[in-house]
């Protein structure tokens, strides 16, 4: 029984997919349906979302929400218990900021409104939805919670990411999942944060005007994008920890989905298994040509 927060697109659909593939039961959760769009103004819905997750071979259940309005989630959580009486998983994907981030902008530059906005997304939202989801969590033994962001621990811990509230937003995951091993273990349940590496979002696909079935086409723009992957890959990793008996072993830790790969033996949808944070540091930030030999 697993909740996805903000799994109208990219990361957080693929891991719905995933976990439905794996048999389970998933809401879905997001700002646009099929009757109303967010701010993204974007085609991809929680319902297409939760059809997919029943086409994979769970059950997919969308439910409209806004996360920073504790009340909706505080009426999601009640409708999960009543309806299921447990829940088992918590993939916390909300985001919603790339709209707002001035890519490279000074601080004193950046609009402030769209800044601290951006933070409420990031941080507001994880926080309103711990508050009300945990006491389910912990119900039963054996919960998991997994923060999403961009980047591992050591590597955002030593770089800054494009400008301060970016920094800020995808920095914020990697701390809650330490508070959430700290609260959490002691009641059984398990917290980790995971970053799923160049992802084949939805959203880049379009930026760089193609699809999946000819993303590789836009390594003649972008030759590093030869490292990316699917969101069904993170999709996978999430799946393969939820499955282990033995997660607890990654409390509070910072994960990626090429990391996981090796530990679990999943690939993506065409057998490779790319390393992209491994790749990041040694090929692309090195200078080195793109050449993702080794390394998918």
């Amino acid at each position: 029984m697993a909740l996805v927060a903000g799994a109208t697109r990219g990361a957080g659909r693929g891991i719905a997919v995933e976990l439905g593939a794996a048999g389970a039961t998933v809401y879905v959760t997001g700002r646009t349906t099929r009757e109303q769009r967010s701010e993204y103004d974007r085609p991809e819905t929680i319902e297409d979302t939760a059809d997919l997750v029943t086409a994979a071979g769970g059950t997919g259940i969308a439910v409209p929400t806004d996360h920073l309005v504790p009340e909706q989630v505080e009426r999601l959580v009640a409708r999960i218990d009543a309806e299921q009486g447990r829940l088992d998983v918590l993939v916390n994907d909300i985001w919603g900021g790339e709209y707002l981030a001035e890519w490279g902008t000074l601080v004193w530059e950046h609009s402030l409104a769209g800044g601290l906005r951006m933070l409420r997304l990031a941080v507001d939202t994880h926080l309103v939805t711990a508050r009300y989801t945990f006491p389910l969590l912990i119900k039963l033994p054996g919960g998991l919670v997994v923060e999403v962001t961009d980047g591992t621990a050591e590597y955002n811990a030593g770089h800054y990411r494009l400008n301060a509230y970016y920094d800020l937003a995808k920095l914020a995951p990697i701390r809650l999942a330490r508070s959430w091993a700290h609260e959490l273990g002691p009641h059984g349940a398990t917290a980790v944060v995971i970053t799923p590496g160049w992802l084949r979002s939805e959203m880049m696909l379009d930026h760089f005007g193609v699809t999946e079935a000819t993303w590789r086409d836009a390594c003649a723009k972008e030759p590093h994008f030869a490292i990316s992957e699917t969101p069904r890959f993170v999709g996978r990793a999430v799946a393969a920890l939820a499955a282990d008996p033995r997660r607890d072993r990654w409390q509070g830790r910072s994960l990626s989905s090429g990391g996981l790969a090796k530990e679990y033996g999943f690939t993506d949808l065409d057998g490779s298994a790319p390393d992209a944070w491994r790749y990041i540091v040694e090929v692309q930030d090195a200078g080195k040509p793109a050449d993702v030999t080794g390394y998918r």
